[in-house]
């Protein structure tokens, strides 16, 4: 028999020879006293030695049966300090913490979170990917990923964080040079600002998700990340299509302003994406708690 089978053996030798009783023994690991006796007489059929010796007082240790338990304990502590070094492990979690975000999450939401675990796990090594693409998590190594839109057929569990939808932005000296806005058809005559995952035809909604239109425009500008659209707006350049909850900073203090307040893009849901089939670890946990808080924060 290998050491890996015979540890439970002699864990249950061990009980059974402190306490002199297979009856205490059995109430003390919770398991029937004939389930004990069992494993005792296992035990003594692999070692080819008589271990205890039953009588009107009780158990009594053979010669054998005492230099095992002298071994046996020293095993047994040693279990048990692995054991109380992999809690403190778990509570304490430490290594590399590799999440993917999407591009227009980092600033108000993720590295706030971030900072906050950090402070509360010093020994976590944040490593953050930033994508608007879909990442496997295995493939990628990642311990979560936020992702939005339609969740690809997977076995990942997803948590929801919330939607974000988009609102039409522009500069006031824009709306100044080009007249305000009164209907959505005039928007074919603007200069739009687009990203990738905008086309030539938007998808405009009433500011509860109703009343679904299809409206045409006409790119004059397409670039690959929203910091780049919103300087560009700001810069008085065209009108774009960009996340609500981003533009509140900037609607506040007017240096931007909403275009055709009356409509909105479709709200977008995002999840919170773990590959942890029972309960998720202690820093996975508390990194979705953070996040959902600061992305609640941030859509005020």
């Amino acid at each position: 028999m290998n050491s890996v089978k015979l540890a439970p053996l002699l864990l249950i030798f061990v009980e059974v020879a402190n306490q002199r009783s297979f009856t205490k023994a059995a109430n003390k690991l919770g398991l029937s006293k004939s389930a004990i006796s069992q494993q005792i007489k296992r035990l003594e059929e692999t070692t080819g030695q008589q271990l205890l010796i039953r009588n009107t007082r009780g158990l009594v240790l053979t010669a054998v049966g005492e230099a095992l338990l002298a071994r046996s304990e020293l095993f047994s502590e040693q279990l048990n300090m692995t054991l109380i070094e992999l809690n403190s492990a778990k509570s304490q979690p430490s290594g590399s913490f590799k999440v993917s975000v999407p591009p227009f999450f980092e600033q108000h939401i993720v590295i706030p979170a971030l900072k906050q675990l950090s402070l509360e796990f010093p020994k976590l090594q944040p490593e953050v990917l930033v994508t608007g693409k879909w990442q496997d998590l295995i493939e990628h190594n990642l311990d979560a990923a936020i992702f939005g839109g339609n969740i690809k057929d997977c076995s990942y569990r997803a948590l929801s964080i919330g939607k974000v939808s988009e609102i039409l932005i522009a500069s006031p000296r824009y709306i100044t040079q080009h007249g305000t806005l009164k209907d959505v058809e005039q928007l074919i005559e603007q200069q739009f600002i687009a990203t990738p995952w905008q086309h030539g035809e938007l998808q405009l909604f009433d500011n509860n998700q109703a009343n679904k239109r299809q409206v045409k425009v006409t790119h004059h500008a397409r670039v690959n990340t929203l910091a780049t659209v919103l300087e560009m707006v700001l810069h008085d350049m065209g009108i774009a299509f960009f996340p609500e909850f981003l533009a509140q900073s900037h609607l506040a203090n007017g240096r931007i302003i909403r275009v055709l307040p009356e409509v909105r893009g479709k709200a977008w849901h995002f999840y919170f994406l773990h590959q942890y089939k029972g309960e998720k670890p202690i820093h996975v946990t508390r990194f979705y708690q953070l996040f959902r808080h600061y992305f609640a924060k941030a859509s005020l």
